[in-house]
C-alpha cells in the first residue's frame, strides 16, 4: 500500500498541517480600508500598516489551487470587508472549491450588513461572521469604535437572523469579538449576555494589543509568565514563613557591607533564582515585585463572571489568558496557517502580517513583515513548499526561543532594531516576543 494510500485508510497517520504540502488554512485580506477609527487598531497609531486597497479578483484566482485542501477560509485582515463589493464573488467561488466541511468566515464592524447584504453573504455560501463589540454601553461602544454605536450592532444581528431564515441556514454561526482592556473590562459579562440574547453563539475575548505607548496603561494583562509567578509565589510563600523580606533585595544586592540578616535576604533570592535557571524558568524580579496582583485578581473575577454567562447562555466562549503561558505553542503554524495581504503577499502569521510598532511586552518593539513571495507572480503552492517556508514552519514548530517578556534584559537591541535580525538565541524569526503564541492574543480562526 502507498503512503498516500495509508494517509487516506489512516488520517491519524497525515503529516501534520504544517508539513503538508498546501495550506490548511488561509487568512485573506480582501480589504485593508476601514470606515470606522477605532482606538485600539495599528491603523490609528503611527508607522501603521499603510497603502488602502481591496484584494482584486486575480489575486483571489491565484489563490484557487490552494482551496481544495483548507479547513478554513478567513476572509479579514486589518479593513473592514464588506468595503469589498466582490465578497459574495469570493466567497462563492470558494464555496464551489473548498471541502464541504471547510468553513468560511470573517470579521466585521456590522456596519454595512444591511438585510439585503446580509442575504447575499449568507445565499454565497458564508459559514462564520465575528461581530467586533467592545462594550454593552452606548458610551463605551462609541468612544472606542469611532464612528460606530451599539444599535448597528443589534441591526446587524437581525439583518443575519433575518437572512439565516431566508435562506434555509441555521447552521449558520454568528459571534462577537471583544478587546478586553481597562475602561471596558467590567462590560464584559453583560455584553456577553446581550450578545447571546441577540443570537450570538460564540465569543471571542482578546487583549489589548498596545500598538502605541499611550495604550500600555489600558492593558488588562500582565507579561510575567504563568511558571514565573507560580515559583514566585511559591518562594515567596517561604520567605514569608522564614521572616525574609525578599522585596528588599535590591536595596541590599550591592551593599558593601551586609549585615548577617541582609546577607541572609539575599542568599535567599539568590537559591530562588538559582532554582528558576534549573527549572528553564526566566524571572524578571523587578518586574514581578512591582505587579499589582489585587489587579489581577479583579480581572480573573471578570472572566470567571464572563465565563458563567457562557456556561448559562450556551455560547462557545474562547478567553485569553491572564499572563503569557510559559509553555508557548503557536497556531498558526501549528495548523498550517498561511495570510494572504491584498495585493497578495504571502505571510507566516498574524504578528508579521503588517508593519507596526508594537508595545505588547510593556516596551517598543518595531514589527516589519515577514513575506515569503507573492501568489501573483509565484503560485501559492509553490511558496508554501518552498525551501525558505518550510524552514521558517520548522523552525517556529521547535518552540526554542527566548522568552522575551519576562527577560531581565528586555528590551535588548536584537529587538529594538528598526528590523529585526535574529534574537540572543540566533533564531532569525522574531517569535520570542510574541504573545500570540502565549496565548494572549486572540482572533477568529
Amino acid at each position: 500500500m502507498s503512503r498516500q494510500s495509508l494517509a487516506v485508510c489512516h488520517p491519524d497517520l497525515r503529516p501534520s498541517p504544517a508539513h503538508r504540502e498546501h495550506p490548511s488554512k488561509l487568512y485573506v485580506e480582501t480589504s485593508s480600508r476601514c470606515n470606522l477609527n477605532c482606538v485600539m487598531c495599528m491603523k490609528q497609531n503611527r508607522d501603521g500598516a499603510a497603502g488602502d486597497g481591496d484584494l482584486e479578483p486575480a489575486t483571489f484566482e491565484a489563490l484557487e489551487s490552494a482551496l481544495p485542501h483548507l479547513d478554513a477560509l478567513v476572509l479579514n485582515g486589518v479593513g473592514e470587508p464588506l468595503l469589498n463589493s466582490r465578497l459574495e464573488q469570493f466567497i462563492s467561488r470558494a464555496r464551489k472549491l473548498m471541502p464541504a466541511q471547510g468553513w468560511i468566515g470573517f470579521q466585521s464592524n456590522g456596519l454595512l450588513l444591511s438585510n439585503m447584504r446580509a442575504v447575499t453573504l449568507v445565499d454565497a455560501g458564508l459559514d462564520r461572521i465575528c461581530l467586533s463589540m467592545d462594550g454593552v454601553s452606548p458610551a463605551t461602544f462609541s468612544s472606542l469604535r469611532t464612528g460606530g454605536e451599539l444599535l448597528d450592532l443589534e441591526l446587524a444581528f437581525s439583518a443575519v437572523a433575518s437572512a439565516k431564515a431566508i435562506c434555509g441556514r441555521p447552521e449558520l454561526q454568528v459571534g462577537v469579538e471583544y478587546v478586553a482592556m481597562r475602561d471596558n473590562l467590567a462590560e464584559l459579562p453583560a455584553a456577553l449576555q446581550w450578545a447571546a440574547a441577540r443570537g450570538a453563539t460564540f465569543a471571542i475575548v482578546s487583549h489589548l494589543h498596545p500598538y502605541d505607548e499611550s495604550h500600555l496603561g489600558q492593558r488588562a494583562y500582565e507579561t510575567c509568565s504563568d511558571e514565573a509567578l507560580s515559583l514566585f509565589h511559591v518562594w515567596q510563600n517561604k520567605a514569608e514563613l522564614a521572616g525574609v523580606e525578599i522585596r528588599r533585595y535590591f536595596e541590599l544586592l550591592w551593599k558593601y557591607v551586609k549585615t548577617p540578616e541582609e546577607q541572609r535576604i539575599v542568599n535567599f533570592v539568590d537559591a530562588m533564582r538559582a532554582d528558576a535557571r534549573h527549572r528553564g524558568i526566566s524571572l524578571d524580579l523587578k518586574r514581578l515585585f512591582a505587579m499589582d496582583y489585587s489587579r489581577l485578581e479583579r480581572v480573573a473575577e471578570v472572566f470567571d463572571r464572563a465565563g458563567e454567562v457562557a456556561r448559562t447562555t450556551g455560547l462557545e466562549l474562547r478567553l485569553p489568558e491572564l499572563v503569557p503561558l510559559g509553555r508557548r505553542g503557536c497556531a498558526f503554524v501549528e495548523q498550517g496557517g498561511a495570510f494572504i495581504s491584498r495585493d497578495g503577499r504571502m505571510h507566516p502569521c498574524y504578528q508579521l502580517w503588517h508593519q507596526c510598532r508594537s508595545f505588547a511586552n510593556g516596551w517598543l518593539s518595531p514589527v516589519q513583515p515577514r513575506v515569503f513571495g507573492s501568489v501573483v507572480e509565484r503560485g501559492i503552492l509553490d511558496i508554501w513548499n518552498s525551501r525558505e517556508f518550510r524552514g521558517y514552519r520548522e523552525n517556529v514548530l521547535r518552540h526554542d526561543y527566548p522568552s522575551c517578556a519576562a527577560c531581565n534584559f528586555a528590551p535588548c537591541d536584537y529587538l529594538q532594531k528598526d528590523e529585526f535580525i535574529q534574537d540572543c538565541y540566533v533564531n532569525t524569526e522574531p517569535c520570542g516576543c510574541c504573545l500570540w503564541s502565549s496565548g494572549v492574543f486572540r482572533c477568529l480562526d
